[in-house]
């Protein structure tokens, strides 16, 4: 089970890397033509598709609401992934 539980925090840790770099890459105007950061856009879309409507788009600022959506969801799958992990390793 250990093993099953650090391949789950893995992927869920890696889920939450790709969508900080996608805020990142969003808050410093990254190149939209470029297929890396095109690829990070799409892959970010995909595993933030849950949160999409958690927050209203009348935000106000378009950085903030990329960071809501997309921040909630990077902290949500680190805790999860890692809790996860944490609590089958006591057993």
């Amino acid at each position: 089970m250990s093993v099953l539980t650090r391949l789950i925090a893995l992927a869920a840790n890696v889920a939450a890397l790709i969508l900080v770099v996608w805020i990142l890459l969003y808050l410093f105007d990254a190149n939209a033509g470029n297929n890396v950061v095109h690829w990070f856009q799409q892959a970010a879309d995909w595993l933030a598709t849950w949160s999409r409507h958690l927050f209203s788009d009348d935000v106000g600022n378009p950085k903030l609401h990329a960071v809501l959506v997309f921040g909630v969801p990077a902290v949500v799958y680190a805790a999860v992934g890692n809790g996860l992990h944490r609590a089958a390793s006591r057993d």
